[in-house]
């Protein structure tokens, strides 16, 4: 499903980021910390650069990115 929705939608589409943020927490679940680290900055670096900091879907990326850190 990700696979697609980055093919049709692209990365940059909210669904789409919604979608590898949800990867993240697997990933997270799973204790693959590095994965989900990985798949965390890069949802919120194209969240900001998409929909800008102050959304807020950009301040829940920074908390699950903080969450793998803290993990």
């Amino acid at each position: 499903m990700l696979k697609t929705r980055e093919k049709v939608l692209r990365l940059e589409h909210l669904d789409t980021l919604t979608s590898v943020s949800h990867l993240g927490l697997v990933l997270l679940s799973q204790g693959k910390y590095k994965e989900a680290k990985a798949i965390y900055r890069q949802v919120l670096e194209t969240r900001e650069k998409v929909i800008r900091l102050e959304h807020l879907r950009t301040l829940s990326s920074i908390s699950n990115l903080r969450l793998v850190l803290e993990s």
